[in-house]
């Protein structure tokens, strides 16, 4: 059994080597599981390339110019992990520290469901052990593109899409769903990619229990002056108008242009 392990980095040198160092001090998996690192540096000024090389020589580092940011980066090592026909594919942030036995939990999740399904790994706040990502779900029909974050329990619980800090796809379900949309740059690609999985039949489960610490990076706007905010929301790391515009088209039904617009509203 072979995994393709997809990674993004910028400039968090630090933050890469120790996801990676968790990566490679896993324990349990099964016997005979071999694992391939593709790691996307897109234009780091750190020196995160040369240390990667240095401490991880087993790692493929793929390249970009600075402008790929999350769905662009995690795309382009998923494009190259695909060329290789993998057994699973793990969608992994370098701001993720898995748990020791983290990979070993995933796959046993994922043979409990005849490894048919995108299996989501929870992850918590080192500080607080607070839930900070993993599977979502929508809390009302009438808020088609409200998500909140599910907490795990002892069993796998169906969702219908998720975050995309720790994600194991097996490889019926990568053929099936096939690569990230590049109509996204940054965010929403996650979301994509699990609510399209959906519509073509795959289910989403998020596993029990926890594998991992990621704190949250949230969008701090309040203080902001109204050209800062638009600057900021117009950023691949705000809410781009159009890229959200193709989300709203394909999940909020024929009322989309009223839940594209409603949060510009709020903001300003």
């Amino acid at each position: 059994m072979n995994l393709a392990i997809l990674i993004t980095c910028y400039n968090r040198k630090a933050k890469t080597l120790d996801a990676l160092r968790n990566l490679f001090e896993q324990q349990g998996l099964p016997a005979g599981v071999e694992i391939k690192v593709y790691l996307v540096d897109d234009g780091s000024s750190d020196g995160t390339s040369a240390a990667v090389a240095k401490h991880y020589p087993m790692v493929e580092l793929l390249y970009g110019t600075g402008s790929l940011y999350w769905n662009g980066g995690m795309r382009l090592a998923f494009s190259e992990a695909l060329k290789e026909d993998y057994d699973f594919y793990l969608w992994l942030n370098d701001d993720t520290d898995l748990f020791p036995a983290a990979l070993a939990q995933l796959f046993e999740t994922s043979n409990r469901l005849d490894d048919k399904a995108i299996i989501v790994a929870s992850t918590q706040d080192p500080h607080t052990g607070q839930l900070t990502y993993g599977g979502v779900k929508r809390l009302y029909r009438w808020r088609p593109l409200k998500f909140t974050v599910v907490a795990p329990e002892e069993n796998p619980i169906p969702v219908e899409t998720m975050n995309g800090n720790c994600v194991l796809i097996p490889q019926a379900v990568a053929q099936k769903v096939g690569n990230l949309d590049p109509a996204f740059t940054h965010g929403m690609g996650d979301f994509d990619y699990g609510l399209r999985a959906r519509k073509l039949g795959v289910d989403v489960y998020v596993a029990p229990g926890y594998y991992g610490h990621c704190q949250r990076n949230p969008l701090e706007i309040q203080k902001l002056s109204l050209g800062e905010r638009w600057r900021k929301i117009h950023s691949p790391h705000g809410l781009p108008p159009r890229e959200w515009a193709v989300f709203a088209k394909r999940y909020a039904g024929h009322f989309w242009f009223v839940f594209w617009i409603s949060p510009y509203l709020r903001r300003f």
